[in-house]
């Protein structure tokens, strides 16, 4: 019998390597199509807003697969270090229930279970993270994103600091009975629940499995020898990279409890190719707010972590060994650092999280042409509102976050934008909802879902047009919350690229006049009202004059751009 060269502990080869990094990732996947098929919001089961990730027992990030970037870059390791701080005698059946962004989460709407995998001895070998963004989490308004709350209290959320709810596999009905009181549809946020516990659970089996059938000291090989190779990956990607230091800044719009000018956030980025070494800088920025924009640690590292992977060679695998290679300094108190209760980061995942990112990578693309990305586009439009009521064809109240769609792809040196991107932190991999089944789940007409012309961000790479969608409700009043930004101030190129289209959103009363809502707002649209949210576009990278003929000829064909447009930016008859 030929004996397995996984089988005992030995120095790996790249071919060894490259199959226990897939079996991990493997497992994540299985855990993540857990979430996808179990979950009961269209959250999880349409939009796929959530992820699934494997921690090491020293709280590293190993595996994350498929995974949305402002979920796991950073995060899992720090709430599995809380895990670690406040359950310090852990054992196999134990599962926890973490959203606390003061305790290393992204923000209050991602519920998370952390589940210690534990081996035979009682010794932690992992940890599984399945994330699951929530429709409802309590807040006092209904939605998850509460942009103007003053405080904690005024955001209401349910806090949950690596607290119990599973031991000896045993869910504590304790926990459970409270979020089914303060929740407003308890039981799709139970669905939810019980499709994040057996998510983790299955993440757990397979890596039981996986130790009974290699080891677990091949597994500590793997686990040493694929952060070293993923931080030598690192390390020269840096390395094609000049050498320089560079600030960039980009400024939220202004919405209330900020100042009059919005929130300008400044990234200073140094470049040390020898070295191998990216400093992110985020100490020079204003002191944390009273609303929910501030950023939780998790979020405000790991949007400036996703600013350099969007600058440098994709092929650098994302987890612990690379990041030794990128020192993110954050300072305590501010608005995009590490933020101390009670301060909200209602909305952490998204508006300055993405403003991060955005100044991070412009920085990087003064670097040297070649490098960096254009700003994507802000989000949170009411494209992708929560949307709440009573459905009259059941009675019955709902409350779900929408995925109508958003483009707000930023233009990179080498390729047009990701058309879906939707937004930084997203990265392109939630799903679009489908129209049909969006209208089925609540009681909602969608009018339409089209792509603005002459919206697009100029330049040699292009920039996404902006989306528009239109909306109402059928036989109800409805509200639909929603954190907007980009109206002001819209997505900027870099390098002589230009800048995308605006958001915008209206209200389109029932005899036909439009009317510009606020920004940030719970709008209630009564029967027979549209709303009407367009999103933003993306940035340009290059000058738009010396773009590809033949692609601004194609951009024209597909109705993009106009003939007007191809001659007075990009200099060209079509």
């Amino acid at each position: 019998m030929t004996s397995d060269p996984l089988a005992s502990p030995q120095p790996l080869d790249g071919a060894q390597l490259a199959i226990l990094n897939n079996r991990f990732e493997g497992v994540a996947r299985k855990m993540a199509n857990t979430l996808l098929r179990a979950g009961r919001s269209g959250v999880l089961n349409r939009a796929r807003d959530f992820s699934a990730c494997i921690v090491t027992a020293d709280n590293l990030l190993l595996a994350a697969a498929e995974s949305l970037p402002i979920h796991v870059l950073s995060g899992p390791d720090l709430m599995a270090a809380s895990m670690r701080q406040f359950h310090p005698d852990l054992k196999r059946g134990d599962a926890f229930l973490h959203n606390s962004p003061y305790h290393g989460c992204s923000h209050p709407a991602d519920h998370t279970i952390l589940v210690p995998v534990m081996d035979d001895d009682g010794v932690h070998r992992f940890t599984v993270v399945a994330k699951a963004h929530q429709a409802d989490i309590g807040n006092s308004i209904p939605t998850t994103y509460h942009g103007t709350a003053s405080d904690v209290y005024e955001e209401g959320a349910l806090i949950f600091p690596a607290v119990k709810v599973q031991q000896d596999y045993q869910t504590i009905d304790d926990i459970v009975r409270m979020c089914q009181m303060r929740i407003r549809v308890p039981e799709q946020w139970k669905g939810d629940f019980l499709a994040m516990l057996g998510a983790a659970r299955i993440g757990e089996r397979e890596i039981l499995d996986l130790a009974a059938e290699i080891g677990w000291d091949q597994l500590d090989a793997f686990r040493e020898r694929w952060f070293d190779y993923s931080e030598k990956s690192m390390i020269d990607a840096i390395a094609k990279l000049p050498s320089g230091c560079v600030s960039a800044t980009s400024t939220h719009d202004p919405v209330p409890g900020t100042p009059a000018e919005g929130i300008v956030i400044k990234a200073d980025v140094t470049v040390d190719a020898e070295g191998g070494r990216i400093v992110v800088d985020l100490l020079d920025n204003i002191d944390s707010l009273p609303c929910g924009l501030n950023l939780s640690e998790a979020c405000a590292r790991t949007s400036a972590l996703i600013g350099v992977f969007n600058s440098i060679d994709h092929m650098v695998p994302k987890n612990a060994g690379a990041f030794r290679r990128v020192d993110v300094r954050l300072r305590e108190g501010s608005v995009c650092g590490i933020p101390v209760h009670p301060a909200s980061c209602s909305a952490a995942t998204t508006n300055l999280a993405d403003r991060v990112c955005a100044a991070t990578q412009s920085a990087l693309a003064q670097i040297a042409d070649g490098v960096g990305m254009a700003e994507v586009g802000a989000g949170l439009s009411p494209a992708s509102g929560v949307i709440s009521g009573r459905d009259p064809r059941t009675g019955k109240k709902f409350i779900n976050q929408l995925f109508l769609g958003a483009t707000g792809g930023g233009a990179t040196a080498h390729n047009d934008a990701w058309m879906t991107y939707l937004h930084a932190g997203n990265g392109g991999l939630c799903f679009i909802d489908s129209v049909e089944l969006d209208e089925l789940c609540q009681p909602i007409l969608v009018e339409s879902r089209r792509l603005l012309r002459d919206t697009e961000g100029p330049g040699r790479q292009r920039g996404a047009p902006s989306l528009e969608v239109a909306f109402g409700p059928v036989g109800c009043d409805v509200d639909v919350a929603f954190v907007s930004d980009g109206t002001i101030n819209g997505p900027t190129g870099v390098r002589g690229g230009g800048t995308g289209g605006r958001s915008r959103q209206y209200l389109r009363k029932v005899d036909g006049t439009l009317v510009e809502t606020d920004q940030v707002s719970v709008q209630r649209v009564k029967d027979g009202e549209v709303i009407i949210s367009i999103t933003c576009g993306g940035g340009g990278y290059g000058d738009p004059r010396d773009r590809d003929p033949a692609k601004v000829r194609h951009d024209v064909a597909e109705g993009w751009i106009s003939p007007e447009r191809a001659a007075e930016i990009y200099g060209m008859s079509a």
